[in-house]
Parts: structure tokens; C-alpha cells; sequence
């Protein structure tokens, strides 16, 4: 018997395993009122082992802050300037030279976005911008100045919200992308994400789809294990045990449909708001994040895929004081928090003065949960079962 070699592909086993878990970070705004600036925030981040941060409308000052840390920066171009991108490479590169180009690669900047929600907000605030006819030439703009800047390992994409694109969330076979949206944008979109070697971004609330539909139970939204917390789908056979899974593979489904079902997939936001009602019932917010980030952390992928999403961005690192403004501000960036289907709510994780509002662990150590633990277990007992017999022999 070879026993080292058996004992090597156990530990494969296991490393295979563990590389499967999600990336989990959060949503950092970086025009948040009233909170510390990046060079203070950063070193918090990093004490919480966060390893991935979302940054919304990016200063060159935060992009910097980040350099030498190891945590890796998904940039969101401000919607704003998605109408310049569009009409001018030179627009792209502008912005490419304030914000990347000094600071790449000593900071770890892992995909741009090309704005985030655009149809919800062009809908809202833009009403002279069609995102169907300008998004994707503003990401192949910005892509082609990255490539002529010599940067080859950053990919583009657009952040979509999940009720804005699809018709249902379940049951997941039955999902297809909204027209006209689908085939004016989505589809050549998705082709461009798979010749890119891009991801699709989604930003997937649960607590949205809760919110409406009365016969969804609290315990499917928050991840609670309980064995009346399922839903099946008929067509295909799958059970599902919580909420974010059946939204997810509603959106493989739709890209199946699409014939574009390979495409990684990133949720760009997700989160439960801390608002007083729920508060009142059971601290809804710290529930669904616990459950989240032990979901995602134990490599268990959905149903349907089970790589599962390959990064995942908890909506939001700080409260947005002023959020009862829906659309733009002032000063041209955006008011992401008055889109979360409930403005004024607050979403934030820490408090400005940088302590946790919820005990959530985002150590990546944390992976061994669930049929992992048991699969651990299994492989101790396996290997000291194996150990005595050839110390028998």
C-alpha cells in the first residue's frame, strides 16, 4: 500500500475543497459623510481579515491607501461618466491615468465596473441616457485603454440589480432575463464578458424579495437551519435552503438561457438593513450576515453551480447619513443607499468610529464549516485508522 501517496491525495482533497469557498468583502464608499478617512479605515479592514473591498466612487487618495495591503479593489466608475466613456476613449483614459495607472499593481485592483445599477439610475436621474445603447461601448472603450496602457489582467464589467433584469426569482428554471433590456444590452454584454475572460456582477438583495412576497419565511432569507426552510423546484428537481442560493441560479438559469451559462458570477451587493422594525423582531441584519458569510465561506457553491459565486460584497462598510435623496448628488456621484429598496435605512456593518456593529468573523480560517467540519473529521479518523494499520504491517 502506498500510504504517503494516499495521504497526499487526502490532503489534495482538502485543499481542493477549501479553494471552492467564496471571496467575501464589503462595500466601501469612499464619499461617505462623516466617517474617517481610507488611510485610517484600511488598517481596520485589515485587523477584520477582510480581503476584498468594493470601492464606490473611487478618489485616487483611497485607491493609493490600499497599496502594499494585500486586500484586492474592485473600482466602480461613478455612473456619471459613463456617457464620456462612451463617446471617447480619451475619457477612459483620463480616468485611468488619476486612478489605476499610478497605484496598479502595488495596489491589487481585481476587475472595474463600469457604473453599478445604470438602468435603475438612468431610469431615476438620467433621463437622456439610454444604458442599452451606450453601457457597452463605454466597458469596450475602457477595456481597449487598458490593453493599449499595457494592463492585461484586469477585466471590465457592469454591475446589473437583480430585480431589474430578471422576470422571477423562482423557481430558477423558469428565470430569463427582462426584455427588451435582454436582448438590447444583455446578450451582446455577455458576449463581450466571455471573450474578456470578465464576470457577470449582480447586486442580489434577498431582503428585497422578502420584503414583497409574504409567503417567503423569515428563516429562508436568513439562512436558519430549519427543516421546514426549503423550497423546490418541480422542474427540475433541486431543494433549495435559503434564499440568496435560488436567486443566484435564477441568474445562471436566465444566462443558460442566454447560452452564456459559463460566466463567473460576483455579487457586487448584498446585505440586510438594520432598520427599526426588524430590530424589534430579532437583529435581522446580523442573522443574514452570520448566515451569509458561513454560507459562502463552506465551498458549498448552489445547486446549480457549485463553484458557486467567486466573490461576494457585503452592502455596506458604513451607514450613508444622508440617503433620502434618490439619484445623484451634487457633487456627481452617486446615492447608492437610496437604491437598496429602503432609503434612509441603514445597511453599515461598522460605526464611524470603526468598531463592529455585528460580530461577523470574515477570517478566511473560517472555511471549515458544515459538510467541510464533517469531511475534516472523516479524513482525521480515516488517516489514523490508515497510520495504525501500516504501523502493523
Amino acid at each position: 500500500m502506498n500510504f504517503p501517496f494516499f495521504i497526499s491525495a487526502l490532503l489534495l482533497l482538502l485543499h481542493a475543497t477549501s479553494a471552492a469557498a467564496t471571496t467575501v468583502g464589503v462595500t466601501y464608499d469612499t464619499m461617505t459623510p462623516d466617517v474617517p478617512p481610507p488611510e485610517h479605515v484600511v488598517p481596520a479592514l485589515q485587523s477584520l481579515k477582510i480581503s476584498a473591498v468594493r470601492l464606490l466612487n473611487p478618489s485616487p487618495s483611497a485607491v493609493r491607501s490600499f497599496a502594499y495591503t494585500n486586500i484586492s479593489l474592485l473600482l466602480s466608475v461613478p455612473n456619471h461618466l459613463i456617457p464620456s466613456f462612451a463617446a471617447n476613449r480619451s475619457a477612459a483614459d483620463l480616468w485611468l491615468y488619476s486612478h489605476v495607472i499610478p497605484y496598479y499593481p502595488r495596489t491589487r485592483i481585481s476587475l472595474i465596473s463600469v457604473g453599478s445599477d445604470a438602468i435603475t439610475d438612468a431610469a431615476a436621474t438620467y433621463s437622456t441616457m439610454d444604458p442599452s445603447s451606450i453601457l457597452l461601448s463605454a466597458m469596450q472603450n475602457l477595456h481597449l485603454s487598458l490593453r493599449d496602457l499595457g494592463v492585461h489582467t484586469i477585466p471590465v464589467s457592469t454591475a446589473f440589480s437583480f430585480v431589474e433584469i430578471m422576470t422571477t426569482s423562482f423557481p430558477p428554471s423558469a428565470a430569463e432575463f427582462q426584455e427588451p433590456i435582454s436582448s438590447l444590452l444583455l446578450r451582446p454584454l455577455l458576449q463581450f464578458l466571455e471573450e474578456t475572460n470578465s464576470s457577470l456582477l449582480i447586486n442580489l438583495y434577498p431582503y428585497n424579495i422578502y420584503r414583497i412576497n409574504s409567503e417567503i419565511p423569515i428563516g429562508f432569507a436568513l439562512f436558519q437551519e430549519n427543516p421546514f426552510n426549503f423550497r423546490d423546484d418541480v422542474v427540475t428537481g433541486v431543494r433549495y435552503r435559503n434564499l440568496f442560493d435560488m436567486m443566484v441560479d435564477a441568474v445562471i438559469a436566465a444566462m443558460a438561457v442566454a447560452w452564456q451559462e459559463n460566466i463567473p458570477v460576483i455579487v457586487t451587493e448584498t446585505g440586510w438593513p438594520s432598520e427599526a422594525e426588524a430590530r424589534a423582531a430579532g437583529n435581522y441584519a446580523e442573522m443574514y450576515l452570520k448566515g451569509l458569510v458561513k454560507h459562502l465561506r463552506s465551498g458549498l457553491g448552489t445547486p446549480l453551480r457549485k463553484e458557486g459565486v467567486t466573490q461576494a460584497y457585503i452592502y455596506e462598510l458604513f451607514d450613508q447619513i444622508d440617503s433620502k435623496n434618490n439619484g445623484s448628488s451634487a457633487n456627481g456621484t452617486y446615492d447608492y443607499a437610496s437604491m437598496r429598496g429602503g432609503a434612509g435605512q441603514h445597511w453599515g456593518i461598522m460605526h464611524p468610529n470603526l468598531t463592529m456593529k455585528f460580530k461577523v468573523d470574515f477570517s478566511a480560517s473560517t472555511w471549515i464549516l458544515g459538510n467541510e467540519k464533517i469531511l475534516v473529521k472523516v479524513v482525521v479518523r480515516l488517516c489514523a485508522s490508515l497510520l495504525s494499520v501500516f504501523l502493523l504491517l
